[in-house]
């Protein structure tokens, strides 16, 4: 149940904390008072819309909590609130909104942060918000379904149904996913095998071209560098007459240094590093002639690389590919498409036999729910139409017709509500039932699902609308019948229904005589101020002492 409601800078309103009983409470207040502002605050914290328009005044951001007491034996509340790591607080549940200047806004469940959905799925678990133009629903043929599985205990089934469905849609598209691909593979087979083929044949390997790029530029430039290296090794070794070699210069160095550290000990250090320098460059020599031994002037060689270098440059031109590795996944992927058919083909077979037996339990279970539709409905008119011939309907019919559609997540049935308000040849609810008639009903179907929801809260904006005198006692009594097993609010302008109730509050704009600003306020009615308040729905304007006197024996008479 909602305990407290703190909103700041809503709207019209600057300032508001009120915290309301269990049962019934009535709120009134003149046209325009801001009724509507209030609950628009209740719809706000609940998930509703949020954007900057709703911020009250000179005021940088909008705040409304709400605190509401759960049962704790609501388990998918708990469910809920685990799965979106919010504390359970001893059934203890603080719900509240903020929005920006700037349009943005948050929300939190005891301070934790939360989405809109899920606020909105917390929300559907703790109020349910009857607003003035509700009764249109009674037209929707959702709705009409919803009520009659509400009565007869379908909520299992339905989520049964609901979730096979859901796979069967899926199955489904998976299947029509795969006939496509299917569709694409054989009319690209041929053009697939072609490509596919030509760089099988290529016998790619990863790696290669750096290499073959490498060989050629060696084998173009053979003859350059086997003259170079040639040149080195002459230099090394040289056989000009009378020229000594680089080798033989070093040698006879080592000699004449070994003569000379006899004496001068300094030239020891150079003699080592002088010979380390010969055994170095003859190191360098060996592995030169080793080169040049090595590297082959040959054109049929070069040709052939060449050729190589033609047919991966031409396929990765082809084919889109930035290096060898791109070919060779282009090319295992164009093998498993011509792989992929009967692959395909098979898996199309399990989808069908999965889609059979999903098809199987789908209508299964839309049966069973046909079947506690129509076990249900007869009972739920009977109950309905008691009901409504209680609001002073006394020869109206109230029939539920359940007809067979085209399975869906719901099952395989249309509910309509059939409706006649003289007894004779009941029709379709909207095409027969005045608003005074729409709203009578609308309340006893609100009453029927609070008993079999178990809504914690129910608040009830102007559902009296079109009714008076003792029609509106009387829905004002089976309200305030409700209050006791539930938290109910009834937004009302009619006095019978006022009267009802353990808690009156009254809904105020005042306009301050200074700065001009008006806002919206809402206290709780003492008794004599109650009276004074129900005068005033009486009688209009200028309370009068008979509709003083009228309304105290209203709310003496009032039931508890």
């Amino acid at each position: 149940m909602l305990r407290r409601l703190h909103v700041r800078n809503y709207v019209l309103i600057d300032s508001l904390d009120i915290e309301f009983p269990e049962g019934l409470v009535i709120i009134t207040g003149q046209t325009g008072a801001g009724k509507s502002v209030l609950l628009g605050s209740i719809a706000l914290v609940l998930g509703g819309k949020a954007d900057a328009s709703i911020i009250g005044e000179s005021a940088d951001n909008c705040v409304v909590e709400a605190e509401f007491d759960i049962d704790a034996k609501d388990s998918a509340m708990r469910k809920i609130l685990e799965e979106n790591d919010v504390e359970w607080d001893d059934g203890h549940l603080v719900l509240r909104r903020v929005v920006a200047r700037s349009g943005r806004a948050r929300a939190f469940a005891n301070d934790s942060p939360v989405t809109v959905p899920v606020l909105t799925a917390m929300s559907s678990r703790l109020i349910d918000i009857h607003s003035q133009h509700q009764t249109l629903l009674l037209s929707d043929r959702r709705f009409q379904l919803s009520v009659l599985d509400h009565y007869a205990g379908n909520s299992r089934l339905l989520d049964k149904c609901a979730a096979a469905y859901r796979e069967y849609v899926s199955l489904t598209g998976q299947i029509e996913e795969l006939d496509a691909r299917i569709a694409r593979v054989e009319s690209e087979r041929d053009y697939d095998q072609a490509r596919y083929s030509q760089l099988e044949s290529a016998s790619l390997r990863e790696g290669e071209l750096e290499e073959l790029e490498a060989e050629q530029k060696q084998l173009a430039n053979a003859e350059e560098i086997k003259d170079n290296l040639y040149a080195v090794e002459s230099l090394f070794s040289s056989d000009e007459e009378g020229k000594l070699s680089v080798d033989a210069i070093l040698r006879e160095s080592e000699r004449r240094l070994e003569r000379v550290s006899q004496y001068v000990p300094e030239v020891a250090p150079v003699l080592e590093r002088l010979s380390s320098s010969r055994v170095e460059l003859d190191d360098i020599l060996s592995e030169i002639t080793d080169i040049d031994s090595r590297t082959e002037i040959s054109r049929e060689r070069l040709q052939q690389v060449e050729d190589r270098l033609s047919l991966l440059y031409g396929l990765m031109q082809k084919f889109s590919c930035r290096d060898v590795g791109g070919l060779i996944a282009a090319r295992d992927e164009l093998g498993a498409v011509l792989h992929d058919s009967s692959v395909l083909a098979e898996k199309r077979d399990e989808l069908e036999r999965k889609l059979k037996s999903c098809g199987e339990e789908l209508e299964k279970t839309a049966q069973m729910l046909h079947d506690a539709r129509v076990k249900a409905a007869p009972a739920f008119a009977q109950a309905i139409q008691d009901s409504i011939r209680s609001l002073e309907l006394q020869y109206a019919v109230f029939e539920v017709d359940v007809t067979e559609v085209p399975v869906s997540g719901s099952g395989k049935d249309a509910v309509s509500f059939l409706f006649s308000s003289t007894g004779r040849g009941p029709v379709e609810l909207s095409k027969c039932a005045s608003g005074g008639e729409m709203s009578r009903i609308m309340l006893c179907l609100k009453e029927m699902m609070a008993r079999y929801t178990l809504m914690p809260t129910m608040i009830f904006d102007e559902i009296d609308t079109g009714v008076s005198g003792s029609v509106a006692d009387k829905m004002g009594s089976m309200i305030c019948r409700m209050g006791d097993n539930m938290q109910v609010f009834a937004i009302t302008h009619l006095p019978q229904v006022a009267a009802k109730g353990r808690e009156h509050c009254l809904v105020s704009k005042v306009t301050d005589p200074v700065s001009g600003k008006t806002s919206t306020s809402i206290r709780k009615l003492s008794p004599e101020d109650r009276i004074m308040e129900v005068a005033r729905m009486l009688s209009g304007s200028e309370v009068t002492p008979a509709a003083i006197e009228n309304a105290r024996e209203l709310l003496s008479g009032k039931v508890r």
